[in-house]
């Protein structure tokens, strides 16, 4: 007899080494998240029309706090900022994390586990004293709707003798909520103000402004698309990033392919000229000023008028002095030396003043004259320009037999 009892314990032992103890789970709810896919807009309502707080970037993580409609997440930030932004799975990418909320409840004495708020519901099991509990609900005065630790949901006696808990009737945490379908039209959240027309083909700075000394924001990565909005010039577009900032890229083909082409290439070449030429004559009687400043149009030297008159009337910035516009019109190719071949709106470049009769320039060697003077062919045999505080500042005159013939070196067109 004892030999079996022997037997009987050491195959108990046995079996309980073989099978593996099943290890207390603990209760959890599904907190619902969101993460940023897409650069997207936060606003303050769910609308496109709210106001935008901030944009939400790439790899952001926010808290779901509600659903108001199929198009909108009503979320919360990491900073705790509670905004609006879309469901659309373009931009965010809905999720739930499984959290343990502190147990509020123990046992404090074997209570039944039941099925429903009643002493005739279905028992689940007992529960034992010293177990855990997570209390989601007071039913009523008599029970409890509570989780235990397998997470099975039942209900156990409030009665204190049983349970001892600090619930104080607050909502318990709640399982994700259920999006509701998609409308059918949908919010798109556009953070191009218009199509992106460039990419970066190799990592390029991303600057505060159009020169290497400005603040660097982010280094724009291989591959990304970005938005011309201008050329500020030759070395410079001022663009818009993905994110919606703006700031200078450089214009090197070696960090930037696109297909922006400034809006004044897009006139027709008779169209450009009269634009700027009208531009050009409103400021007709503006006082000269040698040197004066590139950022107002109270004065004018030649150089300063001729790219005003095509800044403002075209959107073309030229260069700032005559020699560098004399270059720029050279580098287009389509130099005139007679300037009874130029066109309305083609740029005129002078020499300096020699004298007053043919004879002081028969030997000039015109190839080699340093281009001291600009101003704009009008036709018919005029220009507008602007050379002394004497002559009255910006002015138009005759060209033919005046010195201004004789100091003609070359003409072309901006473009």
């Amino acid at each position: 007899m004892k030999r079996q009892l022997l037997t009987v314990m050491l195959s108990a032992a046995l079996f309980a080494t073989l099978v593996p103890v099943q290890a207390m789970a603990a209760y959890t709810v599904s907190i619902p998240m969101a993460k940023v896919v897409k650069t997207v807009n936060f606003r303050d309502q769910p609308s496109t029309s709210g106001n935008q707080i901030r944009y939400l970037k790439v790899g952001e993580t926010l808290s779901v706090l509600s659903v108001p409609n199929g198009s909108w997440l009503q979320v919360k930030d990491s900073s705790g900022q509670t905004g609006y932004v879309s469901s659309l799975t373009t931009y965010i990418q809905q999720y739930t994390e499984n959290e343990q909320p502190p147990a509020n409840a123990k046992i404090v004495k074997s209570v039944n586990f039941r099925t429903g708020p009643s002493t005739d519901a279905a028992k689940i099991r007992l529960l034992s004293k010293g177990e855990s509990l997570w209390i989601l609900e007071k039913i009523n005065s008599y029970w409890y709707k509570a989780a235990d630790t397998n997470n099975t949901i039942g209900y156990v006696s409030t009665g204190s003798e049983y349970i001892d808990t600090d619930f104080d009737g607050g909502a318990a945490p709640q399982p994700a909520p259920e999006p509701e379908p998609e409308p059918e039209v949908e919010p798109v959240e556009q953070t191009f103000i218009s199509p992106p027309n460039a990419t970066a083909v190799s990592s390029v700075s991303f600057r505060t402004g159009p020169s290497t000394d400005a603040s660097r924001i982010r280094y724009v990565s291989k591959g990304e698309k970005l938005l011309i909005l201008n050329k500020t010039n030759s070395y410079w577009y001022y663009v818009q990033d993905e994110s919606g900032a703006l700031g200078y890229v450089s214009t090197g083909s070696q960090y930037i392919s696109t297909t922006y082409v400034e809006p004044y290439k897009l006139l027709d070449p008779a169209t450009a000229a009269q634009k700027a030429i009208e531009t050009g004559m409103k400021y007709l009687g503006t006082p000269y000023e040698f040197g004066s400043s590139r950022s107002d149009t109270s004065t004018f030297d030649c150089s300063d008028f001729v790219r005003q008159a095509y800044l403002d009337g075209i959107g073309q910035l030229l260069p700032g002095d005559s020699r560098s516009q004399a270059s720029y019109v050279k580098g287009i190719g389509k130099t005139k030396t007679d300037w009874r071949q130029l066109k309305k709106g083609d740029l005129m470049f002078f020499m300096s003043y020699k004298g007053s009769t043919s004879a002081a320039y028969a030997n000039v060697d015109r190839a080699n004259e340093t281009v001291t003077h600009v101003g704009i062919y009008l036709g018919d045999g005029q220009v507008l320009h602007t050379y002394s505080i004497s002559s009255g500042g910006v002015r138009v005159d005759s060209v033919a037999d005046s010195q201004w013939e004789m100091r003609f070196l070359f003409g072309g067109s901006t473009y």
